[in-house]
C-alpha cells in the first residue's frame, strides 16, 4: 500500500457511482449536506478502513460538492492517505487534545469543517441513530452552528447499499468460501470433552486463514456458540467450559472478505438428539425452502416471512421475530445493515442484488435450532452464497 494510490477492492468509478446515488437520496430528503459516522458508510464512500471507530470520526458529503471530506484523529491521517481514494486536501485530521478530553470535542472540529465549507445555514443530515452518533455530538454541532439544521437522514446511506454491485458480489462470493470452510471446522472440532474456548479458537483461525487464494477478515460479529440451555439464547459467545454430550450447540459465524459477510448459521447436536429437536430441524428446513421460493424481485419482504411463518405453524411452531435482514459491507458491532428486515410490517420490495441473511431460528424455553442460508436476490429467484447441507449435525 502506498499514500495516494487507490488500495480498496474497487474502481474509482465505482465509488463514483456510490457518491451520485447518495446525492439522489440527500436531494430527495432535501439536504444540502450529510454527516456520515457509521463505518462501513465511512468505508463505502471513501474506502476508509481502520479499527478508530472508538473515536469520532465521520465523512462529510455536500451536495455541490464533488468528493467528500473525512474528518478523523490526526493520527489516522495517515490511514486515511492509505485507505480511501480521497485527495490529500480532503482528508482533515484534528489534534489529540480533542479525543476523549474536557477541553474539546472531536465535533467542534468537525463544525470548523462545516462552517469553512459556507455550511452555516445549511440543512444537514446527520445518522442520529447510529451507534457512532452520540447525543453530545449533535449538541455540540447545534451549539457551534446555531443557525444551521441538523435533522435525522436514517440510514440514508445504508439503502444505498442495499443493491449491491457485480464487484461486492464478488466479495461476498468469495467470503462464502471461508463462510463453508469456518463451519465446516467448527463441525469438525465441536465435540465432548473440548473445552468452548478452544473450539472458538480453532474457528477464529480458520476464518482468519481464509482459503489459499484468498485470507479472511475480522467479523463484525464475534462467533456465537450457545450451547445446552444455552441454545434458547441466540447471542451468546462462549465459555472455558465443556462441550457436554448429549447436548445441542448452535454456530453462527460469517466468511468476511474486505469487511464484506457472508454469516451461516448451523446447529450440532452431541450424542442422541431427542425426537422434539430433530423434528425442529425438519420444520426449519422446511420453512427455510418455502421462504426460498417466494424470494424473488418484486415480492415483498413481508411475503417471505408469510411463507415461512406459515410453513412453521402448520407444525405447532411459531416465531415472534424477524427471519432474515440485508447484510454485506459490516464493521462491529453488527453485520446487518439495519435495513431490509424480512417481517410481516416490512415494506421493502425486493430487487435484483440485494443480499440477505436468511435466519430462521427458533429459540424456545429451554433449547432452540437455527439452521441459515445468506443469500443474493437474483433476476428470477435466489442463489445461496453458500454450499452447505442445510440439516442438523450430530455427532
Amino acid at each position: 500500500m502506498r499514500f495516494g494510490s487507490n488500495n480498496t477492492p474497487f474502481e474509482r468509478e465505482e465509488f463514483a457511482a456510490r457518491l451520485a446515488k447518495t446525492k439522489e437520496r440527500m436531494a430527495q430528503a432535501g439536504l444540502d449536506a450529510l454527516y456520515v459516522s457509521e463505518p462501513a458508510n465511512l468505508n463505502y464512500l471513501t474506502g476508509y478502513d481502520g479499527w478508530s471507530f472508538y473515536v469520532h470520526q465521520g465523512v462529510l458529503v455536500g451536495l455541490d460538492t464533488a468528493v467528500p471530506i473525512w474528518i478523523g484523529r490526526g493520527q489516522d491521517v495517515n490511514g486515511a492517505r492509505l485507505t480511501t481514494i480521497l485527495p490529500e486536501e480532503n482528508i482533515v485530521g484534528y489534534s489529540d487534545d480533542h479525543v476523549q478530553s474536557q477541553a474539546k470535542h472531536p465535533l467542534q472540529a468537525v463544525a470548523r469543517v462545516m462552517r469553512e465549507r459556507g455550511l452555516e445555514r445549511a440543512r444537514i443530515g446527520v445518522e442520529a441513530d447510529s451507534f457512532y452518533f452520540t447525543a453530545k455530538s449533535l449538541e455540540i454541532l447545534k451549539a457551534e452552528l446555531p443557525n444551521a439544521r441538523f435533522v435525522d437522514a436514517g440510514t440514508l446511506v445504508n439503502w444505498v447499499r442495499a443493491v449491491k454491485s457485480a464487484a461486492e458480489i464478488g466479495l461476498m462470493r468469495q467470503a462464502a468460501r471461508i463462510a463453508e470452510k469456518t463451519m465446516a471446522r467448527a463441525i469438525e472440532v465441536i465435540g465432548p470433552g473440548v473445552r468452548q474456548c478452544d473450539a472458538a479458537a480453532e474457528i477464529l483461525a480458520t476464518a482468519t486463514h481464509g482459503t489459499e487464494a484468498f485470507g479472511g477478515d475480522y467479523a463484525a460479529i464475534a462467533p456465537l456458540m450457545p450451547t445446552g440451555v444455552g441454545t434458547s439464547c441466540p447471542h451468546l459467545t462462549w465459555r472455558d467450559d465443556p462441550f457436554a454430550s448429549p447436548a445441542g450447540t448452535t454456530v453462527e459465524i460469517a466468511g468476511v472478505r474486505h469487511h464484506y459477510h457472508v454469516p451461516l448459521t448451523r446447529t450440532i447436536y452431541l450424542g442422541t438428539p431427542p425426537e422434539k429437536m430433530c423434528k425442529a430441524a425438519d420444520v426449519v428446513v422446511e420453512g427455510l425452502e418455502a421462504a426460498l421460493a417466494v424470494a424473488r424481485p418484486g415480492a415483498g419482504s413481508r411475503d417471505v416471512h408469510a411463507a415461512w411463518t406459515k410453513a412453521i405453524e402448520r407444525h405447532g411452531f411459531f416465531k415472534d421475530s424477524r427471519c432474515g435482514y440485508s447484510i454485506g459491507l459490516g464493521y462491529p458491532p453488527d453485520w446487518g445493515e439495519r435495513t431490509i428486515s424480512l417481517r410481516s410490517i416490512d415494506e421493502t420490495v425486493l430487487e435484483p442484488n440485494m443480499t440477505i441473511h436468511f435466519m430462521p431460528g427458533l429459540w424456545l424455553e429451554d433449547w432452540g435450532i437455527a439452521i441459515s442460508e445468506s443469500i443474493r436476490i437474483t433476476e428470477t429467484g435466489v442463489e445461496a452464497f453458500c454450499d452447505f447441507p442445510r440439516r442438523l449435525f450430530v455427532k
